[in-house]
């Protein structure tokens, strides 16, 4: 009786979701899809900075209930900054993570286009070593990137 001799390979995961064409056309998504926002809040951070260097300067002039109520404007609109920034955050990251779902689900189906044109008895995403022989990351880049399904 023979051992038969099994066929693996593996994918570079990071590779996939940075140099594909879906992975770059997600990021691009995502950056006109978030765009807008993310100028409102460097904007709106602008004019904290702003806000805070006036403050500083008209300090030592300024009546104490003026300098109060600068104080409390101040600490209000950096909450709110504060608060649109995590929103912000958190919908940047829900969105890439549903983008990133999506690069993988295709990268999965060529995966599997690769392993069955190829006779791969094993295909394995994280490789902590291996000479490079084994590596089918080109070979999935390639069918990613031609558009294929």
């Amino acid at each position: 009786m023979q051992a038969q001799e099994s066929k693996i390979g593996y994918i570079n995961t990071q590779r996939i979701t940075t140099e594909s064409a879906p992975a770059k056309a997600a990021q691009t998504k995502l950056e006109q899809e978030f765009a807008k926002r993310q100028k409102e809040l460097t904007d709106q951070q602008q004019v904290l900075k702003t806000m805070s260097e006036r403050f500083e300067r008209d300090a030592p002039t300024l009546a104490e209930t003026q300098r109060v109520t600068r104080q409390k404007e101040f600490a209000e609109q950096s909450r709110d900054f504060q608060r649109k920034q995590r929103e912000f955050q958190e919908d940047l990251n829900g969105r890439r993570n549903e983008e990133l779902q999506q690069v993988l689900d295709k990268a999965n189906k060529a995966v599997k286009q690769v392993a069955d044109a190829e006779k791969y008895d094993l295909v394995i995403q994280e490789v902590v070593y291996s000479n490079g022989r084994h590596d089918i990351t080109e070979k999935v880049l390639k069918i990613l990137n031609s558009g294929a399904k």
